[in-house]
């Protein structure tokens, strides 16, 4: 026996549901945060690790991957010839 289907058509209204404004900022990152759950996430908690870049090396927090325009790969060649042109300065 084959399974039979009923489809129903009926004219369909839409109305425009009410805009509500969420609570949220954007951070240079452009990460959206919303403050409500901002408020609420206790960052103090030992599972929350609120400062996550704390224990790297000052070098390795200098590379700025937030760059669409060039590659991984570019962002750490072009932090490496700026670091070299800073050592080369360094020693004149």
């Amino acid at each position: 026996m084959a399974a039979t289907t009923k489809t129903v058509s009926a004219a369909k209204t839409t109305t425009a549901a009410p805009k509500t404004e969420t609570a949220a900022s954007v951070e240079a990152s452009g990460a959206i945060i919303e403050d409500v759950a901002k408020a609420v996430v206790d960052l103090t908690h030992p599972a929350v690790d609120s400062n996550p870049r704390a224990s790297a090396p000052d070098h390795a927090n200098l590379i700025d991957f937030n760059d669409p325009t060039i590659s991984a790969k570019e962002a750490v060649a072009k932090n490496l010839a700026a670091a070299a042109d800073a050592d080369v300065d360094q020693a004149d």
